[in-house]
Formats: C-alpha cells, sequence, structure tokens
C-alpha cells in the first residue's frame, strides 16, 4: 500500500494539513487494514517496521519479472522444484510451474504473507521483551524458514540470552540439504539487525 497516496487524497478531502493526533490515528488505521500490526494473547502489539519489510523484500526479491511486466514462478533454487516459488516468496497451492501473476498480485500477497508470520512470531514471542529491531529480524527468519515455534533461536530469545539467539541465526543457512550463499547473507544481516538493539540499548 501506498501510503503517501492515501494522506495525499485524505488531506485533500479536508482541505488542509494534518494534526499530528491524526496522523498517527491514521497510520494507526492503515496497519490494521493491511495487518501490519498484530497482537499476541496477552494484548501486547507488535508492529513490523519499513525495515523489515525491506529486508524481506531484499532478500526474496520479485524474481522472473518477464517483458509483458507479468510475473513467472520458478523453481527452489535448492532442490530444483518443489516448493515453486512467485513475485516475494510466495508458495502454496495453485503455484508451480507456468503460474503467472501481475506485479499487483505479488504485492498484495506478499502484506498478507507478512501479515500471517508476524502473528506466527508474535504468538510464539508472547510477553518476552522485544525491540523493534530483533521484531523485524526475527519475522524475516520465519517469513523464510517458517520455524519461529520450533527454532533454538526462540527459546534463547525468551530466555533473554540474545548472545546466543543471535548465534543460532548462522544455523539456518541450507536448502535441500545444501548450504546456500544467498541463505548465509540472509542469516548474517538478520543477526546484524537482531543484535543492532543490544548496542543501542547498551549505549
Amino acid at each position: 500500500m501506498n501510503r503517501t497516496s492515501v494522506f495525499d487524497a485524505v488531506r485533500r478531502l479536508l482541505g488542509r494539513g494534518f494534526r499530528q493526533s491524526e496522523v498517527d490515528a491514521l497510520d494507526r488505521a492503515l496497519d490494521e487494514a493491511t495487518g501490519m500490526a498484530t497482537e499476541n494473547r496477552n494484548g501486547m502489539q507488535h508492529k513490523v517496521s519499513q525495515r523489515g519489510i525491506d529486508l524481506i523484500k531484499r532478500f526474496e526479491g520479485c524474481a522472473r519479472v518477464r517483458r509483458d511486466g507479468l510475473v513467472e514462478a520458478y523453481p527452489d533454487p535448492g532442490t530444483g522444484g518443489a516448493p515453486w516459488t512467485i513475485g516475494w516468496g510466495a508458495t502454496g497451492a495453485g503455484i508451480g510451474p507456468g503460474t503467472v501473476w501481475t506485479q499487483a498480485q505479488c504485492d498484495a500477497r506478499l502484506e498478507r504473507d507478512i501479515a500471517r508470520h508476524a502473528e506466527d512470531v508474535a504468538q510464539a514471542l508472547g510477553n518476552a521483551p522485544t525491540t523493534q529491531a530483533q521484531f523485524d529480524a526475527l519475522l524475516s527468519f520465519h517469513y523464510n524458514t517458517g520455524a519461529i515455534a520450533r527454532a533454538t533461536l526462540t527459546k534463547h530469545h525468551l530466555a533473554r540470552d540474545h548472545e546466543a539467539a543471535t548465534a543460532e541465526f548462522a544455523r539456518w543457512n541450507r536448502a535441500g540439504g545444501q548450504i546456500m550463499r544467498g541463505l548465509v547473507r540472509r542469516r548474517d544481516e538478520e543477526a546484524r539487525l537482531y543484535r543492532s538493539s543490544d548496542r543501542m540499548n547498551a549505549g
């Protein structure tokens, strides 16, 4: 969703600029509408930041864009087959050889997938103290692996052993039994983001 266009449209309707309270209220409404904010069973709200979204998009990419602007599905690089992927890392029923989407379909699916994975991460973390950087890093990790509920990484985070949690990212670097350079780079970026909050807090 292009928030700038939404804000511009509302500003034109009002015939004036926004007060800060109105900006905050509209931001919250857009978060809820797009699923970018989620709440766990204990009422703690977690919201993915633009930095987290950008991290996911950078590593997922939106590959196989054809000359006509449509996007094709491609095989998993680790297996050379299933799971077939399209757009920003979308997999699942109906995605296979020959699947073609528009860019708008890819972007809409990304929003839904981020919302779904953010809810998973929020539930796994419960009330554990979690900075924005940590949440974004864990969301990117889960978006790629689907492992937030079972990973030792999560157990270390819940125990507030952030050093051990940071070290766990590097273990998730394989696809189809092979170490993938792209996964090594992604885990390194996620670990760097995860621990960045510790450095800021320490200062």
